[in-house]
């Protein structure tokens, strides 16, 4: 996959776009792209565990396993997954922190440690887990420190959030490949730590691409990312 990324980007197919969707650079009420500060948390349940079972007397429901990673604005992430072939959810969530069960509010202080992650569940009979992080490579830019395009904090930091050991090795052999690929002519500085409890995000930022499409932030930032994601045969068309 890494040498197909390198193709693509030396035909100037692919480009991560620099903005990013804080309120410094989305302000309320400007084409509906501004996070909301406040609002009230999703009823999914919260689970930091690697999960790869199949369902008991169920032998038709597909075996599933989790992935966890953060590169800025959780928004594009998520819309990127939700459209990848073998992914079952994508869900939006605050992750790597201290502060229990945080707001959006909280997050944006930079003081609670969370990133803004997706925790994603996938079949792995459809899609391998390195897969899923070659277009985690191409989603965002892993070579910016805490930041991405115009966004910056820690919460916007790169991250790939392991659930288990085999996961760990996958997770540090994929970067070093993407490394020496040279595909962004820079090294990666994206953390790989270990899984720790994922507190889903606010309703309001569930889907935010599916339901709200016309969004400046949608229009300018995420629809870019996923047609050129397009190009890698992953992504799924609308």
């Amino acid at each position: 996959m890494i040498a197909r990324l390198l193709s693509l980007a030396a035909a100037g197919a692919i480009a991560v776009l620099g903005t990013g969707c804080n309120q410094s650079t989305a302000e309320p009420g400007k084409d509906g792209a501004a996070k909301p500060a406040e609002s009230s948390k999703s009823d999914k349940p919260v689970n930091a565990d690697a999960k790869s079972d199949s369902a008991k007397g169920d032998k038709d429901k597909p075996k599933t396993e989790v992935a966890t990673v953060a590169g800025g604005c959780f928004w594009c992430i998520e819309a990127a997954m939700e459209r990848v072939e073998g992914v079952i959810d994508a869900e939006s969530g605050y992750t790597g922190g201290h502060v229990k069960d945080p707001t959006y509010e909280q997050v944006c202080s930079k003081r609670t440690g969370h990133a803004e992650a997706v925790r994603i569940s996938f079949d792995p009979s459809k899609i391998s887990y390195a897969d899923i992080l070659d277009i985690f490579w191409v989603a965002h830019d892993p070579t910016t420190l805490n930041r991405q395009g115009a966004d910056v904090g820690p919460q916007y930091r790169s991250a790939i959030f392991y659930h288990s050991d085999e996961q760990k090795k996958i997770a540090e052999a994929s970067m070093k490949r993407l490394d020496e690929s040279g595909l962004y002519g820079a090294k990666a500085v994206t953390e790989i730590a270990k899984a720790e409890e994922f507190y889903v995000a606010e309703i309001d930022h569930q889907d935010y691409y599916r339901l709200n499409p016309n969004a400046g932030y949608c229009r300018v930032v995420i629809e870019p990312k996923l047609e050129k994601l397009k190009k890698l045969g992953k992504i799924k068309a609308d």
